[in-house]
């Protein structure tokens, strides 16, 4: 092929000019695009099922003589004599756990098992001494590990909080795992995989014998959990034109932010095994995703299989209804057989060819090599790892909310949804360097608003009086909620954008693994949210101004990275340069 028509064909064969001919965003995409979001539900659920399945139920000590064996119940108006606790400024008593008084023994029947008058459940029956108990009454139907494998009181509670560690670096290594597979050897197989994995893998925690089992199926099924999402992400945008990006990862969002809301239904499904297999089996019908969804025609074309491209690109035309011109087919499988002509032509001569994996890392080492890359990619770096601590600092600052724990968590879930909303309308008004900023701008300005109203919330003059003439609610209470809120939103609108936006900053033959090792670094940062809070015993707002320094910083930074807004996606690290 002279010069002029390899140069031709090589424009013929750019994807997004390809996708104007057969549909950006036709029947066939959105067939395979409803099908490859529906396991990021399960994906979602997966993901934060552990909240549940190893959540601390509400429980305190069983007291004989008071507490019926057959009947029990948790706030019995007796408790607070009987069991030692705290007591709110509403009047709400909340008992210890694993402590209750010693019965007075002059009050004592001669078998002193049997139930006692409700009267006699009183504080005179009791003395001052406290002593351990090791049996307990449920505030709820609630069955988690805690009573499975007897993990309650405080010596257990680090047990508890170590099945989020084993979770999170279950993450760690399956995001950067899946990415470079997905480079390697496809999008479709690895995302199948893991999806088959995390399947297989949440079963087998359903039926775990004991909690060193339950803990090692956690990390496993956190390894397959962590490529669903930024493999469907990836192949999402992948298979639309330039006009379509935003929406192909905004509308995933939706589908996981759903996926966490349906936790909330574990309300009906107390037992955490049943919850656990609920989660767990359906994602084995996307088995027949290996016949249903087609591989990655970028990921195909960065291969060299253009034969096997072309393949989809006429499916997709046949089934969008579009024309698609016969010189363009017809460059598919010439430039293949060219590609193996120069092959066998590097091979008579005694020069190695490249192999198709090594791709891969010869991107990398022009991207180590470029000062303007390493910079760009050093910032979104920063920008991910303040996203994730942000994100989940605010998500365990959600948990001090009173109500229902079930309906508060799905809530929380589900307020994201207007904040991809947020930033779908920034991506498509604002472009994707503006639409970042915004977002970090607008959680850092709620945040630091919130901390400062929090401090002077004792100033505030009520709203409304509450329940014997104390104070329910404030309008400080109202504002600190409503600005959460709002942080809330700013800052899930910013991971959704920056998702786009990395991927849209990165060559093909890279792009899964650079989306990963960025996922995987804001993994890290999620890891320091727990510890954040910590800081309000020093000053009180200072997690809150913490957040809003954090986001102002990588607003800032945001505004150095170039537009990427309707310029087609960098197949090499020179487009990906020229950005």
């Amino acid at each position: 092929m002279s010069a002029p028509a390899a140069a031709a064909a090589s424009a013929v064969l750019d994807f997004d000019d390809i996708l104007a001919q057969i549909g950006e965003f036709g029947r066939f995409q959105r067939r395979n695009y409803l099908l490859i979001c529906l396991p990021v539900l399960f994906a979602a659920a997966n993901s934060l099922s552990y909240v549940f399945t190893a959540g601390s139920p509400t429980y305190r000590c069983f007291v004989p003589g008071c507490d019926s064996p057959d009947e029990q119940d948790y706030g019995a108006d007796w408790v607070s004599a009987a069991v030692p606790g705290s007591w709110s400024k509403r009047g709400h008593f909340t008992p210890e756990t694993c402590d209750r008084f010693v019965a007075n023994e002059s009050t004592l029947e001669v078998e002193p098992w049997s139930l006692w008058p409700l009267g006699r459940c009183s504080a005179e029956n009791f003395t001052a001494e406290t002593e351990r108990c090791q049996q307990f009454v449920y505030g709820s139907a609630e069955r988690t590990i805690v009573q499975q494998w007897g993990m309650q009181c405080k010596e257990n509670l680090w047990k508890l909080a170590f099945v989020g560690t084993m979770h999170f670096a279950g993450l760690v290594v399956g995001t950067a795992l899946s990415g470079y597979l997905a480079d390697r050897y496809g999008r479709k197989h690895v995302f199948l995989i893991c999806i088959v994995f995390m399947a297989l893998t949440g079963v087998a925690q359903a039926l775990s014998w004991n909690y060193g089992s339950f803990l090692v199926f956690a990390l496993l099924n956190a390894v397959g959990t962590s490529g669903v999402y930024p493999l469907a992400f990836i192949i999402g945008v992948e298979m639309v034109g330039p006009r379509k990006r935003e929406m192909s990862s905004i509308v995933l969002n939706y589908f996981y932010a759903v996926g966490e809301a349906l936790l909330g239904l574990s309300v009906f499904l107390t037992d955490w095994r049943q919850l656990q297999l609920v989660l767990s089996l359906p994602p084995l019908v996307c088995v027949a995703y290996f016949w249903l969804v087609p591989e990655s025609v970028r990921w195909l074309l960065a291969r060299n299989r253009r034969e096997q491209a072309g393949a989809i690109i006429r499916r997709a035309a046949k089934v969008n209804r579009r024309d698609i011109s016969v010189e363009l087919m017809a460059s598919f499988k010439q430039q293949e057989l060219d590609a193996e002509t120069a092959m066998e032509d590097e091979a008579e001569n005694g020069v190695l060819a490249e192999r198709k994996d090594d791709r891969i890392w010869l991107a990398i080492k022009e991207v180590a090599g470029c000062h303007i890359l390493i910079a760009r990619y050093a910032i979104l770096l920063l920008i991910w790892a303040v996203n994730a601590i942000v994100y989940y600092g605010l998500s365990l600052n959600a948990t001090s909310l009173s109500g229902n724990k079930y309906l508060n968590f799905a809530l929380v879930c589900l307020v994201e949804i207007p904040g991809y909303s947020l930033a779908w309308l920034f991506l498509r008004r604002l472009g994707r360097r503006l639409a970042l900023s915004g977002s970090l701008l607008l959680c850092s300005i709620t945040c630091v608003a919130s901390g400062f109203v929090t401090l002077a919330q004792g100033d505030w003059i009520p709203c409304k009086a509450g329940v014997e003439g104390r104070n329910s609610w404030s309008c400080a209470n109202w504002l600190v909620v409503t600005l959460f809120l709002i942080g809330k939103l700013g800052i899930t609108s910013s991971f959704a954008v920056i998702y786009t936006f990395t991927a849209e900053m990165m060559p093909t033959v890279i792009r899964s693994g650079g989306v990963g090792v960025m996922s995987t670094f804001a993994r890290f940062g999620a890891m320091l949210a727990p510890f954040v809070p910590l800081l309000a015993t020093y000053y009180e707002p200072l997690p809150l101004l913490l957040f809003g320094a954090l986001s102002l910083v990588a607003g800032l930074l945001s505004l150095l990275l170039p537009e990427t807004f309707n310029k087609k996606l960098p197949d090499t690290v020179e487009e990906a340069i020229a950005l």
